[in-house]
């Protein structure tokens, strides 16, 4: 069902670094699945069904406890639970947002987890090497055993950095890690191994702003980043050093609509609507001033294009997808696709209604070429939901976490240390992060209580 492993051999950390062929089933496949949003026919296209049924409480297990809301023949596992202790006996921080699977060692695959926090929040992650000793965000890495079916190791691998919100994996084995901050001496992007820890050294160049995610094209070596702000850019670093240095300099540009300056997807007060499959002819514009110690990096593109709160980015085919939170009339969110080759945007899909998908976030694009989207909106139990190839939206996962004193107990006994950080309460609306597929496996976080999925079942079934 899936291409082998093309895998790039680090001779001196013999580090074999997953590539975007590991993560779907063919670039026509992806292609294939928003090929109707461009206007192409959709009969054409659709091989498989829409969705996966009705959801249905599942226990987790390990823990017995029913977390999740899946469709029939899906089972999952937790691990990495707030406060847990792991492989190098610090604990797990809280707050668990983007994460990827980034590289693979026989049957064994490294993940880096992201750690929204902010000074003062406990535990501080932990890791070797700080960039900044007053504060307490940074990542941590888990490894999954593929064929026993289980997590087997973590350890702490970045530290010092300030709301670790998202990022994005490079095709060379590790993981971009990026500030969603611009406080002093902040709002960087940080390069994390997959199986090692970071030099927590900030990859000045491409920009300083208060970045959500990156997703970089395979064959160029272009990042590109979103930023949460409002009015945000669309940005893309284009490195001077060779495929796979990102810290030898390079150039940051904005995105602008090509022979309309200044157009706005949205700012402070403008939220246009568009119809799902609209397109614009898009150019670059140089960022003047990309480390600005004030204001946005923004600011210094003139005639770049604003969006309103730019967050999740994935790379995929060589297409860039990403999603506004807040996009549209109704605010609920918009997903949009960029064809570096074509320098073209599209807007393939925008929520009319909450119930629809309320504030996407994370997304991931999935093994059969479907896009995932993490909510994070006002849900009262946050979803996971799929965006089918004809722009019908579905619901693949619901958050049921609640817990009494008993259900913390039960977790702590099978994690210890849990018990330490998570109480009691009522956590179904707590938001969805870090969405990853790898094979017949997705991955992905409940920000609050703080805990990692891993999810597997009958794929086939459905469009993910």
């Amino acid at each position: 069902m899936y291409k082998d492993f093309h895998q790039l051999i680090d001779h001196v950390s013999q580090e074999i670094a997953v590539t975007r062929r590991d993560f779907v089933k063919s670039g026509t496949a992806a292609t294939a699945a928003f090929a109707a949003l461009g206007g192409q026919s959709v009969a054409a296209a659709e091989t498989f069904s829409s969705d996966y049924g009705p959801l249905q409480p599942v226990a987790d297990k390990v823990t017995g406890l029913e977390l999740l809301e899946l469709p029939e023949g899906f089972e999952y596992i937790t691990y990495g639970w707030h406060g847990q202790v792991m492989s190098d006996d610090t604990p797990t921080s809280g707050a668990h947002d983007g994460m990827s699977v980034v590289a693979a060692r026989g049957n064994e695959i490294a993940i880096v987890r992201n750690h929204e926090n902010s000074a003062g929040d406990r535990p501080a992650v932990m890791a070797p090497n700080w960039f900044d000793d007053n504060e307490a965000g940074g990542t941590s890495n888990l490894i999954f055993d593929t064929v026993n079916r289980k997590f087997v190791a973590s350890w702490s691998s970045l530290g010092g950095t300030i709301r670790n919100c998202a990022g994005g994996r490079t095709p060379w084995g590790t993981w971009i890690s990026c500030e969603e901050t611009t406080a002093e001496g902040h709002g960087w992007v940080f390069e994390v191994p997959g199986f090692g820890v970071s030099d927590a050294r900030p990859i000045r160049a491409a920009g300083r702003f208060s970045h959500e995610a990156v997703a970089i094209d395979p064959a160029t070596g272009i990042m590109y980043e979103t930023e949460d702000a409002r009015p945000a850019g669309f940005y893309r670093f284009r490195p001077e050093g060779k495929w796979g240095d990102l810290h030898s300099g390079g150039t940051l540009e904005a995105l602008a609509v090509k022979d309309q300056p200044g157009f706005v997807f949205g700012d402070n007060g403008r939220f246009p609507s568009f119809a799902d499959g609209t397109s614009w002819d898009v150019e670059w514009v140089p960022v003047n001033d990309p480390m600005a110690e004030e204001g946005s990096a923004l600011e210094s593109a003139p005639g770049a294009a604003t969006f309103t709160r730019l967050e999740g980015c994935w790379e995929d085919s060589g297409r860039i997808f990403f999603s506004a939170t807040d996009g549209g009339s109704n605010r609920t969110g918009q997903l949009y696709e960029y064809d570096p080759r074509r320098q073209k945007l599209t807007m393939i899909y925008e929520s009319r209604s909450a119930s629809d998908l309320d504030s996407p976030d994370n997304i991931a694009v999935s093994p059969r070429g479907g896009l995932l989207v993490c909510e994070d909106g006002g849900q009262a139990q946050q979803r996971l939901i799929a965006v089918n190839r004809d722009a019908t939206v579905f619901p693949f996962a619901r958050n049921r976490i609640s817990l009494n004193n008993g259900d913390v107990a039960t977790i702590d006994s099978h994690f210890p240390g849990a018990a330490n950080h998570i109480g009691a309460g009522d956590y179904r609306g707590r938001e969805w992060a870090g969405a990853t597929f790898y094979n017949r496996w997705l991955f992905v976080n409940i920000q609050d209580p703080g805990v990692t999925f891993a999810i597997t079942g009958p794929w086939e079934k459905g469009s993910l």
